[in-house]
């Protein structure tokens, strides 16, 4: 049996938008500290226009990635291709948001949601449903959108990196298309014929991503010079099973440079992911370990973010912990335990020593060839010994998909504010492979569940899954040498919408370096 008294321990003080659960003061083995926990509840709404609450409309999505714009002391929070897997039509869209932190512990309060930002072009609004649903083709990307990461330019510029094809697009403040960088072939999905395929996975599309594994980070140098996305996985051929091509035994995925002049990609280098083996050690028993073949799969980076011109930090983590799929699978069987969290790392890499691969195929290997160097990397921060210090792999405590990394104000005593951001999915879930989709609830104690129909409302009692938003304090000598992005201009109106009033609360804009 799980144990109910734990679970969403997060959720019992979950409240809408500006109220706060603080979790107590732990001390990270790596001299990084959490400072506090910021609840989001997943009935929370946007500032899109709605007469209620609709999970395609106006539910507020965090944070497929997490933005700072230290100039103007205003946060972004991207959110995905809406809720049901790209099987509901959702217009896609990034969220301007202020929030406090304190200059002395780095705690974070009074969340507040300023502008919300559709994304379109030549007049029509990206969506969230993928190629097959929108455009009747698989092999025909259009407006089918799935953003995943997001950059701010010294313009004001958005950038957005994208799953579906990969696909990297500039856009202006108000979220119109500008243009899309050009991709590697080696990174677009295509099946043996060399036909394109932005939707099926293997063994249908034999070169390229791997499906739902396309650039899930984005990051931008200080100057502004290059951008870097980062798959979340191997590409599909890159990894080997007896001799066939299986991305999902392959633990080397890519870190991509794209400089921003041109739109053109100038380099591709390889980021190790930690060994299977390695992981599964953390794992009482052996019944809960990964399979062979999650290494490229169950198991990749969610976010990156630059702290110069060579050094990025990263999150690297599993499918597992507090979320959609681990409560959707209580309700099925209440009887059940969740697999425990194996992995939610922070990791420093260095590209310094790092080959270009832009011209060398991994295909049919799990290893590198000989003089090929990856990324160098070290341990930055175990987010899952740092929020459950006594059992880092309880799922209750950890939230599973943690996607949204950024480099917060700094602080009075020199040190920063560290803050990384979850995905609750929209607290929604499909049924198999249908278009049928159901709303996630749970109590306040975990002692109950539910999967109701979608927009039909939680039983009472009960609440959607909520987003969290964690701050860590981190000293400067940890943090190393961190230049702040070149000065982003004052924020101007946009076509977004823009809050007003806010129940009378002035908003605080203080200035940090």
């Amino acid at each position: 049996m799980i144990q109910a008294k734990h679970l969403f321990s997060l959720l019992s003080c979950s409240l809408i938008l500006s109220a706060v659960s603080l979790t107590g003061y732990i001390k990270s083995a790596y001299g990084i500290s959490l400072n506090n926990t910021l609840s989001i509840g997943g009935e929370s709404t946007d500032l899109y226009p709605s007469s209620g609450n609709s999970a395609n409309v106006n539910r507020l999505g965090f944070f497929s990635d997490l933005y700072y714009d230290r100039s103007n002391n205003v946060y972004y929070g991207l959110g995905d291709r809406g809720p049901g897997g790209g099987r509901i039509s959702y217009n896609t869209r990034v969220q301007k948001f202020s929030l406090d932190v304190d200059p002395n512990t780095g705690a974070i309060a009074n969340f507040q949601v300023l502008e919300t930002i559709l994304f379109t072009k030549d007049g029509q609004k990206f969506n969230g449903l993928n190629p097959t649903l929108l455009n009747g083709n698989a092999g025909t990307l259009g407006l089918s959108f799935d953003p995943e990461g997001f950059a701010v330019a010294p313009n004001g510029h958005f950038y957005v990196s994208d799953e579906y094809g990969p696909s990297v697009y500039e856009l202006k403040p108000d979220g119109s298309f500008l243009r899309a960088f050009t991709i590697p072939e080696n990174l677009i999905p295509k099946e043996a014929n060399g036909k394109l395929n932005y939707v099926d996975g293997r063994p249908t599309i034999t070169n390229g991503r791997q499906d739902n594994r396309g650039f899930e980070g984005l990051t931008l140098l200080p100057d502004g010079s290059k951008l870097y996305a980062v798959l979340q996985g191997p590409l599909v051929n890159e990894g080997s099973n007896d001799g066939s091509p299986d991305g999902r035994r392959s633990g080397n995925l890519r870190l991509v440079e794209f400089d921003t002049a041109t739109g053109k990609s100038t380099a591709q280098y390889i980021y190790q992911l930690e060994s299977l083996a390695d992981i599964n050690s953390r794992i009482p028993g052996t019944k809960d370990d990964f399979a062979a073949t999650s290494q490229g799969r169950n198991i990749g980076l969610s976010s990156i973010t630059a702290l110069n011109e060579k050094e990025f930090l990263v999150i690297e983590r599993d499918n597992r912990g507090f979320g959609v799929d681990a409560v959707n699978g209580l309700v099925a069987d209440s009887s059940a335990t969740p697999s425990p969290v194996a992995t939610k790392r922070v990791y420093k890499i260095d590209l310094t020593n790092a080959t270009n691969v832009s011209t060398i195929s991994l295909a049919n290997t799990n290893t590198l060839p000989t003089g090929v160097n990856p990324v160098s990397k070290s341990l930055f921060l175990d987010i899952a010994a740092t929020l459950s210090p006594d059992n880092p792999g309880d799922w209750t405590k950890i939230a599973e998909k943690m996607e949204g990394l950024a480099i917060g104000p700094r602080l009075n005593d020199g040190s920063y504010a560290l803050l990384i951001g979850t995905d609750n999915d929209f607290s929604v879930t499909q049924d198999d492979n249908s278009t049928t989709q159901f709303d996630i609830c749970t109590n306040a104690n975990g002692t109950s569940y539910s999967k109701r129909p979608i927009d039909s409302g939680c039983p009472n009692g009960q609440k959607l899954i909520p987003g969290f938003l964690y701050s860590f304090k981190v000293s400067s000598a940890e943090l190393g040498k961190f230049v702040p992005p070149q000065k982003v201009p004052e924020a101007t109106t946009t076509t977004g919408l823009i809050l007003l009033g806010l129940s009378g609360l002035w908003l605080r804009r203080r200035r940090h370096p």
